[in-house]
């Protein structure tokens, strides 16, 4: 699944070019009772309504690969008969047409879906005759397949804040009505996955507007899938892993931490995508280029490297997931500005020394008047000394020269 198989999909969510066939769906109360169903033939829809769908559906589909979309794959046991992908495929072959195998999948949503509120099921079936695409993205009107699928949004329905507004029946200004109103899905699916321009029916797309909080449990026990982390949670996992590995330590416990950050990033910007599509894991291997570039001591990382196979097993995060960037650019721009402070207190301190001798002649004890000139050597050359009636003068020849009489510009 890549960026441009979802953008394929979500370009077709257009009144011309829509194609879903069937909606479905119930409406769940707090009490985790379905209040009512919904069994719609899509195309028929008023404007209205059509467009608020189609929005819902094309919101399922948004967000950042592998931290709002994930595409989760199915245990061998659950494509067997009787498991949660046999069963999928079940209700994508009925075209949503079986109400009994529509009930279990409201049933087996409503018994593992956390959530306190009511809220919405939707699902959604389309039937997408895959153009044929040459090597340079010309499209032939060969059908290269037909990508049979369905989607199913999960959408909290909410109830409207208490306030006033203008009663057009009235005719005055009064406490408005409060109704319910369906938002924007939580989480939903898309099955089978769309994978390079075609039907993966071992895995399917599952979305969850909130990275930090994707509802393991839906994954799992509803859908039959292995649960991944979001980036999300691979950045929470291993920020508290380098906490833990150096709380305690002999190092500085914020240098050492960016030092890792910085280390990580510039290995991800060495990494050679032109040879290999694969991202840089955090296996292993990269732990120890980190302990042998000198950027992480050996003993804090065998501590990283076995708190990471505890906690991520045989599925370590995406390094650029886990990069702290805005730690970086902040470290950096702090670090400039550390720099710069110091150069401006190194430079008044020099223009200090040079503007204000630490002696001055006139301020000794005998407290006798005294004269001190700063000039250029070339110009020192040029003073002389000369008696004028009697009084001995110090004579300094003036071209256009700029002159500095007790630090005031003179014009002479």
């Amino acid at each position: 699944m890549n960026r441009k198989d979802i953008l394929e999909l979500k370009r077709r969510m257009k009144k011309e070019e829509c194609t879903f066939t069937k909606i479905r769906g119930c409406y769940v109360d707090s009490k985790k009772n379905i209040i009512l169903h919904i069994n719609e033939t899509f195309l028929n829809l008023v404007d209205e309504e059509f467009f608020k769908y189609l929005e819902i559906a094309k919101k399922t589909l948004s967000g950042t690969i592998g931290n709002n979309l994930l595409e989760l794959e199915f245990p061998p046991e659950e494509e067997q008969p009787g498991g949660k992908q046999n069963f999928l495929l079940g209700l994508r072959d009925s075209k949503l047409k079986d109400d009994g195998l529509l009930e279990r999948l409201y049933e087996l949503i409503i018994d593992n879906y956390d959530y306190d509120g009511n809220y919405l099921i939707l699902v959604y079936h389309d039937a997408y005759d895959v153009i044929v695409k040459t090597n340079d993205n010309n499209k032939l009107d060969e059908s290269e397949e037909v990508y049979d699928y369905i989607i199913c949004s999960i959408c909290p329905v909410e109830l409207t804040k208490a306030g006033l507004g203008y009663r057009a029946d009235e005719n005055r200004i009064g406490a408005r009505i409060r109704d319910w109103v369906v938002s924007m899905p939580e989480n939903g699916f898309v099955f089978p996955a769309f994978s390079d321009r075609s039907s993966d029916i071992h895995s399917l797309m599952y979305y969850t507007k909130n990275p930090k909080e994707p509802k393991q449990e839906l994954m799992e026990s509803a859908l039959g899938c292995k649960a991944k982390r979001t980036a999300s949670e691979e950045k929470s996992t291993f920020d508290s892993i380098l906490k833990s590995a150096v709380n305690g330590s002999d190092f500085d416990d914020d240098e050492v931490v960016i030092e890792i950050h910085q280390a990580l990033n510039r290995i991800i910007e060495e990494h050679d995508t032109s040879t290999s599509s694969q991202p840089v894991i955090l296996d292993s291997r990269t732990i120890e280029s980190l302990m042998t570039s000198g950027s992480v001591p050996e003993e804090l990382a065998i501590k990283i490297e076995q708190a990471c196979a505890e906690e991520f097993g045989d599925e370590p995060p995406i390094v650029e997931n886990i990069v702290d960037t805005k730690a970086i650019e902040n470290h950096f721009k702090n670090k400039k500005e550390q720099e710069l402070q110091k150069e401006v207190l190194e430079l008044k301190t020099k223009l200090e020394e040079v503007a204000v001798p630490s002696e001055l002649p006139w301020d000794t004890e005998e407290g006798k008047s005294a004269i001190v000139l700063n000039v250029s050597p070339d110009k020192a050359e040029e003073i002389k000394a000369q008696i004028i009636d009697g009084k001995r003068y110090i004579i300094i020849p003036v071209d256009d020269e700029q002159t500095v009489i007790n630090g005031v510009n003179t014009e002479l």
